[in-house]
């Protein structure tokens, strides 16, 4: 937050930038938020008026709300400080806010101050996970493999335990009887 980044026409912003330089001529930038609310029409944002041409002489600080989802609404404020004693005070809006994941467009590049970034960029404020869509027959059927699953388990169980009931008690089943030579050779 803070910093100063320049986009270049067609790159994707990096976070959510307060416009303060174009290159245009009227201080505009077109905009596409097709990733964002899935419109693919251009939307025009303008810089803060009276800035400096050349930022590096820009003295500045801004003011703005706690990060929101809502990605048409923005309330902030920006104070220019120049060689006065009280600092020139601009109103910030949503037409100057440049939202992260939109891409630059028509412009050839901007320079804008980082407002918002990692978690806190209305982009991933509005972020929700994929959501699992299953109809009702496949989690009834879920539930029924579960209880299937359990009986099939139980079943297994009960036979090895009678089997080794069973072998404790009968030396050998009855159809598979040794003769005395074959019972004399394995002891």
């Amino acid at each position: 937050v803070g910093d100063i980044v320049e986009v270049e026409e067609d790159e994707t912003f990096p976070c959510d930038l307060i416009l303060l330089q174009s290159s245009r001529e009227d201080g505009t930038c077109f905009v596409t938020t097709a990733s964002l609310d899935g419109e693919s029409n251009h939307k025009t944002h303008y810089t803060v008026p009276d800035t400096e041409s050349d930022l590096q002489y820009l003295s500045a600080t801004i003011e703005c709300e706690q990060p929101q989802p809502d990605l048409y609404k923005f309330v902030g404020r920006m104070h220019i400080y120049n060689n006065r004693q009280e600092p020139d005070v601009r109103s910030l809006g949503p037409e100057n806010l440049l939202l992260k994941g939109a891409n630059l467009k028509n412009t050839q590049k901007i320079c804008g101050v980082a407002v918002y970034t990692g978690m806190e960029t209305k982009m991933a404020l509005n972020y929700q996970g994929k959501s699992q869509k299953r109809s009702a027959v496949e989690k009834s059927i879920n539930a029924f493999l579960l209880v299937y699953l359990f009986i099939l388990v139980s079943k297994a169980l009960v036979c090895t335990t009678l089997k080794y009931v069973w072998q404790s008690k009968h030396d050998e089943p009855w159809y598979n009887e040794k003769t005395q030579k074959e019972k004399d050779t394995n002891l």
